[in-house]
């Protein structure tokens, strides 16, 4: 669900002043309180050149994103959040001093009944609802939806999202990206924590599928699908042992992306180096 798109003429303070809304606004809406079951929160640095789309451009550029994101569990369901910066090494509009963020709260039907659902590998069913907030592209999607988590063997979790894709941002009126037609959308989510040689691993992250839509000036947008699998080593337990575990990680992310921002002409197939801290 990272859809870091941003295009932008406005200045640096209003873009940081935007950024630092944002994260406030989507950290105050989440239950990640002491109300909350379980609570984790990352920092997440990558590297690695990424393609820009041809209406921005074309070419690729060496980025860096710095992430934060929260997962928490309360009473009758889910929390997940992150906000992003990225910064290319290109000054072209695009990715140059970027934010973006996500928010996604589910209610529970197992949590509601206090208890897993009895329908096969389906272990509960979820109503789930999207926040997408672009600060500098004044971007704003709200994605109304239903979550189905199933019981896979050896997955920590594993879910799929099926949403409506609902534009609600002001688009060129408010001085941001056009809008865009309502889509359907597609997320499956996971997490395989696995152990070799007494080292700690985890494969993690999503697949996302966006339909095609035109946006208010005519243009067509492709489809696209959006691939952001991480490979994680427990640095921390590695180094200072059983006590340190679930804190430090080294790894890569492989971000496989078709029709790149619905740009039939962007295929993306970037490996980024990945360090995380849990805090």
């Amino acid at each position: 669900m990272l859809n870091r798109l941003v295009l932008s003429n406005r200045s640096t303070a209003t873009r940081r002043g935007a950024a630092l809304g944002l994260a406030l606004a989507i950290t105050a809406l989440s239950p990640a309180t002491p109300a909350a079951e379980v609570s984790i929160t990352e920092v997440q640095y990558q590297r690695g050149t990424l393609d820009v789309p041809t209406f921005a451009g074309g070419g690729s550029a060496a980025t860096d994103i710095l992430t934060l994101q929260n997962y928490s569990l309360w009473r009758y369901g889910e929390s997940f959040f992150f906000v992003d910066y990225l910064r290319d090494d290109k000054v072209d509009g695009f990715n140059d001093d970027d934010w973006y963020g996500e928010w996604y709260p589910t209610l529970s039907l197992a949590r509601i009944r206090g208890e897993d659902l009895a329908l096969g590998p389906v272990r509960d069913i979820g109503l789930i609802a999207g926040l997408n907030l672009g600060a500098d592209a004044n971007v704003v999607k709200f994605l109304p939806g239903v979550r189905l988590a199933w019981t896979v063997p050896g997955f920590a979790f594993f879910n799929t999202d099926f949403f409506a894709y609902v534009e609600a941002g002001d688009g060129i009126a408010g001085g941001g990206a056009p809008k865009e037609e309502d889509a359907f959308f597609v997320d499956i989510n996971f997490a395989y924590p696995f152990a070799v040689g007494g080292q700690r691993f985890s494969v993690e992250g999503h697949v996302e599928y966006l339909g095609p839509r035109d946006t208010e000036t005519g243009q067509r947008l492709d489809y696209w699908v959006l691939g952001q699998p991480q490979l994680r080593w427990d640095l921390g337990h590695a180094v200072f042992g059983e006590g340190a575990k679930d804190q430090l990680f080294v790894g890569i992310e492989y971000q496989f992306w078709i029709n790149k921002l619905g740009d039939s002409d962007t295929d993306e197939s970037a490996v980024q180096a990945l360090l995380v801290w849990r805090l």
